[in-house]
């Protein structure tokens, strides 16, 4: 079975493309790691983020051992190193296949895809500089998509083919 990661800053369309996949991948489950991680309002230290990461984990878990499942995509905010190396231990632990990506974009793509998301409640001015902040970070790391000029199909292929 394989384990999808999709990382990114808030924006760049984590949510959208592991949707995008899980629906047209019939027995793929999908995971958003905000669901781990759901205190109101917001806290995420290392308790909480050590907390969500066990519940991911658990789920997986959960998923690995459904006849019905084939796939898994999990799609979260993953900006510090040792919350995302927990998780990519704990797949491996359970012998799951890994594919991790990133998606990245340009500060005026984010920012318009930002302004176009009615429907997440986040998307407040404060939030979009904190995201185009981290931009650097995410764009930094190995396993970089810059999905700046690409479609949601044109996305979630690349992810599926390689």
């Amino acid at each position: 079975m394989k384990v999808i990661i999709i990382n990114g800053p808030m924006g760049v369309g984590k949510t959208t493309i592991g949707q995008y996949i899980a629906n047209n991948t019939p027995g793929t489950a999908f995971i958003d790691g905000d669901w781990c991680l759901d205190i109101h309002p917001f806290v995420g230290n290392k308790e909480t983020k050590t907390m969500a990461v066990d519940n991911i984990l658990h789920m997986i878990k959960n998923y690995k051992n459904c006849s019905e499942c084939k796939m898994i995509v999990l799609v979260w905010l993953m900006d510090n190193s040792w919350v995302y190396d927990s998780i990519i231990n704990g797949i491996k632990k359970m012998n799951l296949e890994i594919k991790s990506v990133t998606l990245t974009c340009t500060k005026d793509s984010l920012t318009e895809r930002w302004k176009n998301d009615k429907q997440c409640p986040w998307r407040t001015n404060e939030w979009l500089k904190i995201s185009t902040a981290s931009l650097s970070y995410f764009s930094s790391l190995d396993n970089c998509l810059d999905t700046t000029d690409m479609t949601i199909e044109s996305i979630a292929g690349k992810i599926i083919s390689e």
